[in-house]
C-alpha cells in the first residue's frame, strides 16, 4: 500500500462529487444533460511488458461524457417556449458563428428576430415573398411582422337546396329588395375588394318556371338569381343569371350553374368581378337550405401572435383569422455528440470528434419533432444523483483512510529501535 493510490483515489472521487454536484445545481435548468464521470486504473507497467503480479497505483478519471437522453417535456403558457422531442439540437448564430442547444426558451427582438438567454438567433430557413418556404442552407429567422395584404374575391361557393313546392312568382310583380313577395329566398356572404373592404353581398332567388298553363306541360324548373350590395341591384337590376333544373331536380347546362357577378367600385378600390358557382346545389321537395356558403378573399390583418408546428414551420396568426408560414425552424443531428465542446449557456460547439452537423427539418431523418408551449426539463434524478453523491463521499472516506494506515506503518517503520 503507498500513498499514490489514495491520493490518486481522493482525486478521482472529488472530481465524481463535482461532477454530481454539478448535475444536482442544473437539475433546474432547462435542455441541460447530465454527465458522469467515468475511472481507469492506472499501473506502472513499462510499455510491451506484462505482469501477473503487477500493482495498480491508483486510478484515474478518463473523461466526463454527458447522458444525451430526453428529459421530460413540460408544458408552458409561453407561446416561444419550444421542446425538441427526439434528437436533435437546435441551431444559433452567434455573429455568423455556430452554435447547439436543447434549450428552446426564445424571446423576440425588436427587429423580430427569435434569439435565447445569450442573445444569439435562432436560425432556419425563410419565407420567399410567394410564401414558399426555401430550402438549402439556413440562416437566421426573421419574424415579418408587415400587415398580410388582403386577397379579392374571386369564387363565391354556394350549395342550396331549392323547394321544389315553391309557387312561381308571376312576372307581373317586378323584383324588389325590399319586397319579400317577389323573391322566394335569399342568402348573403361577405366579399372582400382590392382594399380588403367588406361588402355584404346578397343574392335572391326568384322562381319563374314552370308555367303551369303551358302546353304540353313543361316539367323543369327555371330559378332567376339576382344581386345585390351596397344599396345596389347588380347587373342594372337584371338577373345575373337563371338556374334551370329537370324533373329529377338535378341543374342543367346551358345555361350553367355558376355566373360572375360584377361589383362596381367604392372608395378608392377596383371593381372586380367574382364568379358565384352554384355546382352540386338542388331543387328538391324539401325546405331551404343553405349547405355551403363560402368565398375566397379576407381583408388585410394584422400579426397578433405565431407558434411552432411539430415540423418547425413558424406560424402566424392575424387578425383576419388568417395563418401563414413565416419560416422553418431547423434542427441539427451529430453522429457523436458526447464530442461536441461545452461552452456554458447550455451551447455546444461543433468539434473534429463530434462529426459534421447533419441538418435539416424536424421530423426529417433522425430528427425529432418540436412541441411549442413546451420546455425541456433537465435529465437529472434527484434521488439517483443524492445516492451516487453518498456512494462518491464513501469513496473519498475510505480512499482517505488508505493514507491515514499508510501514515500509521510509517510512523511504525520510523519508531523501530
Amino acid at each position: 500500500m503507498g500513498f499514490q493510490q489514495g491520493l490518486s483515489g481522493l482525486k478521482a472521487s472529488s472530481t465524481s462529487l463535482d461532477v454530481i454536484g454539478n448535475n444536482i445545481a442544473n437539475a433546474s435548468t432547462v435542455g441541460f444533460k447530465q454527465s458522469q464521470a467515468q475511472f481507469a486504473d492506472i499501473y506502472a507497467n513499462a510499455m510491451h511488458t506484462a505482469s501477473s503480479n503487477s500493482v495498480g497505483i491508483g486510478a484515474m478519471v478518463t473523461r466526463v461524457q454527458q447522458q444525451f437522453t430526453q428529459g421530460n417535456l413540460t408544458p408552458s403558457n409561453n407561446s416561444l417556449d419550444v421542446a425538441i422531442n427526439g434528437n436533435g439540437f437546435f441551431r444559433f448564430s452567434d455573429n455568423g458563428a455556430i452554435v447547439y442547444s436543447r434549450n428552446g426558451q426564445l424571446e423576440l427582438t425588436k427587429d423580430g428576430y427569435l434569439v435565447n438567454a445569450a442573445g444569439h438567433r435562432l436560425t432556419g430557413f425563410p419565407v420567399f415573398a410567394n410564401g414558399n418556404v426555401a430550402t438549402g442552407a439556413p440562416g437566421e429567422i426573421r419574424i415579418d411582422s408587415a400587415d398580410i395584404p388582403p386577397r379579392i374575391t374571386t369564387k363565391v361557393t354556394s350549395l342550396l337546396n331549392l323547394d321544389s313546392r315553391e309557387e312561381v312568382i308571376s312576372s307581373a310583380i317586378p323584383f324588389q329588395v325590399d319586397d319579400p313577395l317577389s323573391y322566394n329566398h335569399a342568402t348573403a356572404i361577405d366579399v372582400y375588394d382590392s382594399l380588403g373592404n367588406m361588402h355584404v353581398l346578397q343574392t335572391f332567388y326568384r322562381r319563374t318556371g314552370p308555367d303551369p298553363s303551358a302546353l304540353p306541360p313543361i316539367t323543369d324548373s327555371t330559378w332567376d338569381v339576382y344581386a345585390y350590395t351596397d344599396g345596389v341591384v347588380l347587373n342594372g337590376g337584371l338577373p345575373v343569371g337563371s338556374l334551370q333544373f329537370d324533373a329529377y331536380g338535378v341543374p342543367q347546362s346551358p345555361p350553367g350553374v355558376s355566373f360572375p357577378v360584377t361589383i362596381p367600385a367604392i372608395n378608392g378600390a377596383a371593381a372586380f368581378t367574382p364568379t358565384i358557382d352554384f355546382s352540386g346545389t338542388s331543387q328538391y321537395g324539401s325546405k331551404f337550405s343553405v349547405n355551403d356558403n363560402q368565398q375566397d378573399g379576407f381583408s388585410s390583418g394584422r400579426l397578433t401572435g405565431f407558434s411552432m408546428s411539430s415540423d418547425g414551420y413558424v406560424l402566424g396568426s392575424y387578425t383576419n383569422g388568417k395563418t401563414a408560414v413565416l419560416g422553418q425552424v431547423v434542427l441539427t443531428y451529430f453522429r457523436n455528440p458526447n464530442g461536441l465542446a461545452q461552452l456554458g449557456d447550455n451551447e455546444y460547439a461543433e468539434t473534429l470528434d463530434s462529426g459534421a452537423p447533419i441538418t435539416g427539418a424536424p421530423q426529417s431523418g433522425p430528427l425529432g419533432a418540436l412541441k411549442s408551449y413546451y420546455v425541456e426539463e433537465s435529465n437529472v434524478d434527484l434521488t439517483e444523483q443524492l445516492v451516487d453523491m453518498i456512494t462518491a463521499q464513501r469513496v473519498y472516506q475510505a480512499n482517505a483512510q488508505t493514507i491515514k494506515t499508510e501514515d500509521q506503518i510509517m510512523q511504525t517503520l520510523v519508531n523501530l529501535r
